[in-house]
């Protein structure tokens, strides 16, 4: 069954496209959710009017995104970890903690958007791609340091006295 789609439908095609699909897919889905009709005259040019308006959106939402990733390019963030003498983490640092060191410095992004292959285990330096939309990524520098519990915990405590022994 042909079909003129009237929205971008992945691994299918993009507005305005006329697609050749399974009945059971177009009457049990693309159908009932609006995302196609029936590829007629009329159909055919008002999707070729809705596709031009998304294309303008799409083109002022990809600058938007490509100025976010040129500002965010070269950040840095620090996230102190509980970590062994060797430098081993004992937990890992994933998305969330590097999205809320983020949130710290007034930078907010979508958990999605941080491409990590897996999380990070190590105290060091880490390059973390975060990707807006495809071909548009920026990478930050995360910096996992060790967490100073001892340090923190003490406030300027007068130290102790020392036994003299003066007769």
């Amino acid at each position: 069954m042909k079909v003129l789609l009237k929205k971008t439908v992945d691994k299918l095609g993009m507005i305005g496209d006329v697609v050749e699909v399974k009945i059971g897919y177009a009457r049990n889905y693309l159908l009932p959710y609006g995302l196609a009709v029936e590829p007629t005259a009329g159909n055919i040019r008002a999707i070729e009017e809705e596709k031009k308006a998304y294309l303008e959106r799409l083109a002022r939402e990809r600058a938007a995104m490509q100025e976010r990733a040129r500002l965010l390019q070269g950040t840095e963030v620090t996230i102190a970890a509980r970590a062994n003498e060797e430098g081993h983490l004992y937990g890992s640092i994933g998305p969330a903690q590097i999205l809320a060191a983020l949130a710290e410095k007034n930078i907010f992004i979508e958990a999605e958007q941080v491409a990590l292959d897996e999380p990070i285990r190590q105290l060091d330096k880490h390059d973390v791609t975060v990707r807006f939309a495809h071909e548009i990524e920026a990478t930050i520098h995360v910096w996992v340091v060790p967490h100073r519990e001892a340090e923190e915990g003490q406030t300027e405590a007068p130290a102790p006295a020392e036994s003299s022994e003066e007769a």
